[in-house]
Parts: structure tokens; C-alpha cells; sequence
């Protein structure tokens, strides 16, 4: 039996699903959401099922992951020159030769041949253990769970409930919660994978992807908390939890209201019609089930899903992992070795001075240093006072911007979004995030 009215308002189309449909919709988004959201402790240690999995991986496998990783990275330093990218633009070019240099740099680690500066242990070898193979298993491996998680009606089901939450916020359709959570307690590569899937099947406009990219796509809660052991913060783990949180959207509400985002392209992917999110304004429970089950019952078969979720998540990896290798070790030596960041520090010293942050310039480097990698700033204020520790390491996460993962994460997508644009953002929100968060940690702390 069907009832036919006007979707969106005091009717809503009820359908008869197959039982075939229903149980497609509840057990792939049930394991989508187990696999993503669902802490759980396995030998002591806190983390999402994906995370224990590619955990468990990395051990049972390691001295495999190694030349896996390493294949990824030489394979993703041929692509551009393969594709015949390579030149096209100024930017790409620079950033193909980057990654040979990445590929270079990563076959001399592995062979344990390099140059002393190089095998350090906290260059060479802790870039491509700590950063490149965590990712590079977890791209692939969570691209299997992430066809389950938003492939069979949870992300409309989802977006229709949050709308009235995120279009009035953050001007972005109420499915942009998927990715949003799923960077904050996963993966900021998982959360980028996520956007760029949806954005080319038209569910995103280009704006609304750069939006989700440079506003939501944090690293994640697990990596906050070695952010926080580093810098003696555990201790008042809740307040600087909630405290990011809290902060990271207020500045991604903001940015999206002002230059470059306000003025982007609201096309969609290839200038091709979208599939935008119907705007719904009674019955939301009842129309957010017929979208969910109407997704999964006209969606691909589960295992084309996945082969085609699994090959993003490769070529998104043979991106992301040569550039990380180049950039990280490039940025790596000029913290070391040079005073460019003493003198660059002064860009941010006159707003950190007027705040009146402990240890002014210390707070100014350590931010301006956050453009490299969101990690390296902790190791610059490890003696700072506290004040000063908890301003930046929330910083670290709402910057969300740096060149060592997450700026060649967003490149080796499909959002048009470039690297001059990513800096000025990077920019807006390292200054907005200093003037918000510094009276509140002097009225909590």
C-alpha cells in the first residue's frame, strides 16, 4: 500500500521494502557504524574496531607492511608522470617532484642506506614508520567498511535528521555529519575519503567539499590523546577534549561565512547535475527512513562497493604518501636545522603578545611550525607553562591545515580547492583560534 503526498511537508510517500532491502539498510549501516564509531578496549588500548584491525595488521604482517607501504609510495611518485599530470600546473609539477623525491627518500630508509641526517631516528625512520604506514593500511582497509557506512541508505537516513543542525551552522547538507565524526573519532584521511566519494556522485557541491576538507577533516580523538600525553595534559583529558571540540566548529562556522570559502563554486563535480539533499521540514523521521531505504535498495551490489571503495583508497594513498614522505622530511630539517621559523614566528607574535600568552614568541613559533605538521609544535612548547601547552595543543587540531598528511590528502582528491587557498584558510583559522580559545583557558584553567 502506498500513501502519495507531498515529501517535505504533512505527507510523506510511504513504500512497501523488501525484507532483503531493510535488513541491506540495518546490517551494512550497523557494521559501517561498529567498524567507525564504536570505541572499544583490546589489550588496553581505547580505539575504534578499524583502528584494532589495522593495529592487528600492521603486527601480524609487519615485515610485509614495510615493502607494501614502500610500493604505494614508488607507485604513487609514477602516477602523475604516467597520467601525464604531472605538468599540469605549476603546483602539480613541484608537487610530482616532491613525491619522487618522497619515493627516493623512502627506498633509501627501507635499505637502511641513506645519509646519517636522514636515517636519524626521528627522521627517516620515524616519518615512515609513525605517519606513512599507519596510513597507508588504513586508507584501503577502511575504504572495505566505508562502502557499508555511507553506500546503503545511512547517509541519507542521517543527513535528513542533521539538517536542521548543519546547513543553519555550517552551511553544509545534514550528510556532511557522517564526515564530520568520522574524522573526529577515526581518521582525517577516512573522513577526506568519505567526502571525496560523495562529492563525485554529486552529493556535494564544490564549496560544500572544501568546507568538509578544511573544516571538519581533524585528526582524529586517538591522536588528540598522544597530543595530549605529550604535553602533560592528560590529566584534564575532558576539558581539553570538549574545549577542541568545541572550538574547532565555532572557527569552521566562521570561516565558512568569509573569503576564499564564501566564494566558491556552489557546481557540482564535472559541472554535471547534482544530487542534492531535499530540504525537509515535517515528518523527518518518517522521510529520513524512506531516503535510507530507498538508497539501499537501488545501491550497487555490496562486493562492487567495496572493489570500487577499495581502488579509491589506493590511488587516494599512492597520493597522499610519497607527498608526506617529501614534505615531512623537507619540513623536519628547517625546524632542525634552521631559523626560518624564529623569524616567521613573528607573523603571529603581535596577536599572541596582545593575548597576553605566556611565553609570546615561543606560542607564535610553535603556531606557525603547525603549517608543517600538527604534531611538531608539541615538541617545540614541552617546557612551556601550562596555559601556553593547552592554547596550542588545541591549536594543533583546529588549525586542521598542515603539509605533512592533510594538505596532499585533500590534493590527491577531486575537490577543487588549491594549495594558495589552503594556506589563506590555514591562516584565518590559526588567528581565529588563538582569539577564541586563549580567554577561555584563562577563565578554566
Amino acid at each position: 500500500m502506498q500513501k502519495i503526498g507531498q515529501i517535505g511537508n504533512d505527507q510523506v510517500e510511504y513504500r512497501k521494502y523488501s525484507t532483503t532491502t531493510i535488513l541491506k539498510f540495518f546490517l551494512c549501516s550497523v557494521l559501517g557504524i561498529f567498524m567507525f564509531f564504536l570505541p572499544l578496549t583490546i589489550n588496553g588500548k581505547n580505539s575504534i574496531p578499524l583502528d584494532h584491525l589495522v593495529g592487528w595488521i600492521r603486527t601480524t604482517f609487519s615485515s610485509l607492511i614495510v615493502y607494501y607501504i614502500l610500493v604505494i609510495v614508488i607507485l604513487g611518485a609514477l602516477y602523475p608522470f604516467y597520467k601525464k599530470t604531472w605538468n599540469s600546473s605549476l603546483i602539480e609539477a613541484a608537487i610530482s617532484f616532491l613525491k619522487v623525491f618522497g619515493a627516493i627518500a623512502a627506498v633509501l630508509v627501507v635499505f637502511n642506506i641513506g645519509p646519517d641526517w636522514l636515517m636519524a631516528e626521528d627522521m627517516g625512520p620515524y616519518w615512515y614508520n609513525a605517519l606513512l604506514t599507519p596510513i597507508g593500511v588504513l586508507v584501503p582497509i577502511g575504504a572495505i567498511f566505508l562502502a557499508l557506512l555511507v553506500g546503503y541508505g545511512l547517509l541519507e537516513f542521517i543527513g535528513i535528521l542533521m539538517q536542521p543542525i548543519m546547513r543553519p551552522f555550517w552551511k553544509t547538507p545534514g550528510r556532511s555529519a557522517v564526515d564530520a565524526v568520522a574524522s573526529f573519532v577515526g581518521s582525517y584521511s577516512i573522513g577526506l575519503l568519505i567526502t571525496n566519494r560523495i562529492f563525485k556522485e554529486g552529493k556535494y557541491t564544490a564549496k560544500e567539499a572544501a568546507i568538509i576538507a578544511t573544516g571538519f577533516s581533524t585528526v582524529s580523538a586517538t591522536f588528540m590523546i598522544v597530543v595530549a600525553n605529550t604535553l602533560d595534559l592528560m590529566s584534564i583529558w575532558n576539558l581539553y577534549f570538549w574545549t577542541t571540540f568545541f572550538v574547532t566548529f565555532l572557527v569552521t562556522a566562521i570561516t565558512v561565512r568569509i573569503w576564499p570559502i564564501r566564494n566558491m563554486s556552489n557546481d557540482y563535480y564535472e559541472n554535471k547535475p547534482g544530487d542534492p539533499e531535499q530540504i525537509v521540514s515535517k515528518n523527518r523521521l518518517k522521510h529520513a527512513w524512506n531516503e535510507g531505504l530507498t538508497t539501499a535498495e537501488n545501491a550497487k551490489s555490496i562486493w562492487k562497493n567495496i572493489i570500487e571503495n577499495v581502488k579509491d583508497g589506493i590511488v587516494m594513498a599512492m597520493g597522499i604518501l610519497p607527498t608526506i614522505m617529501s614534505i615531512g622530511l623537507i619540513g623536519l630539517l628547517l625546524v632542525n636545522n634552521t631559523p626560518i621559523f624564529d623569524y616567521l614566528a613573528y607573523i603571529f607574535y603581535p596577536l599572541t603578545y596582545l593575548l597576553q600568552i605566556a611565553e609570546p614568541m615561543l606560542a607564535a613559533k610553535a603556531a606557525v611550525i603547525n603549517l608543517i605538521d600538527m604534531f611538531l609544535p608539541s615538541l617545540v612548547i614541552l617546557e612551556a607553562p601550562l596555559e601556553t601547552r593547552f592554547i596550542i595543543a588545541v591549536l594543533s587540531i583546529s588549525a586542521i591545515l598542515f603539509f605533512s598528511a592533510l594538505i596532499p590528502c585533500i590534493l590527491s582528491t577531486e575537490i577543487p580547492i588549491n594549495v594558495g587557498q589552503m594556506i589563506v584558510i590555514w591562516f584565518i583559522r590559526t588567528v581565529l583560534t588563538l582569539i577564541i580559545v586563549t580567554p577561555i583557558v584563562y577563565l578554566l584553567l
